[in-house]
């Protein structure tokens, strides 16, 4: 990532970002029959799990180009993550981004890089269709003119409120949810509420949570 490369395993992963038009660096593989390009190069499955980021390497890897930083569109719906660290949990938003059409991912400097391998498995291509931005969270909070929303566990009832088609939805840290300065700026506090009798668990999920959220959001509006 250094060097403005990254790493994408399987067939499937390959295919759908060279699909949305990523380049490609290098291409190894344990099938001969894939190797028809300069930069392709035929490995053993021994050499290959040398290489792999995966327990048990898939059939290829390709090692990717980077692409270059789009400028933050302040429209439509737009998720906002404060400090997620887990690899898993932002692959997956990710994807929940891409499957509920929210184009752009706003992720604090200390959110872990939507590049990291286990990210981009996690993805299943969708980091090529989603507008990843890294940048000062706050700083970008307070210039906003959208309405704020943030993740809480005391916030107002996701399922009883008026939810607007364009605003920002802000996701907290898994072990400490939103810190104290960006809770400061947040508009309006929501959250999802316990069902049931016994009610001991403490949270959802970080990504569970933005995947109810999203819905609930995406079925008020109808877009």
């Amino acid at each position: 990532m250094q060097n403005g490369l990254f790493v994408a395993e399987g067939p499937k992963v390959i295919a759908e970002l060279l699909n949305e038009g990523l380049k490609l660096h290098s291409f190894f593989t344990t099938l001969a029959a894939q190797v028809n390009e300069s930069n392709h190069y035929l490995v053993t499955e021994k050499e290959l799990q040398k290489i792999s980021f995966l327990k048990t390497a898939n059939t290829s890897l390709g090692v990717f180009i980077i692409p270059k930083p789009k400028p933050v569109q302040e429209s439509g719906l737009i998720v906002a993550l404060d400090a997620i660290r887990d690899p898993g949990n932002l692959g997956t938003i990710i994807r929940l981004c891409d499957w509920f059409g929210v184009q752009q991912l706003i992720c604090s400097q200390d959110t872990t890089d939507c590049y990291n391998p286990k990210v981009v498995q996690a993805t299943m291509g969708s980091l090529a269709r989603v507008t990843v931005s890294y940048l000062p969270l706050d700083s970008f909070l307070q210039k906003t003119q959208l309405p704020i929303f943030g993740g809480f566990m005391n916030g107002k009832n996701i399922y009883t409120e008026d939810l607007p088609q364009q605003g920002i939805i802000v996701m907290g840290n898994e072990a400490n949810g939103i810190s104290e300065e960006t809770s400061k700026l947040i508009t309006q506090k929501i959250s999802i509420p316990r069902f049931g009798k016994i009610q001991k668990t403490e949270s959802l999920n970080v990504a569970t949570a933005t995947a109810i959220l999203l819905s609930e959001f995406k079925r008020a509006t109808g877009k």
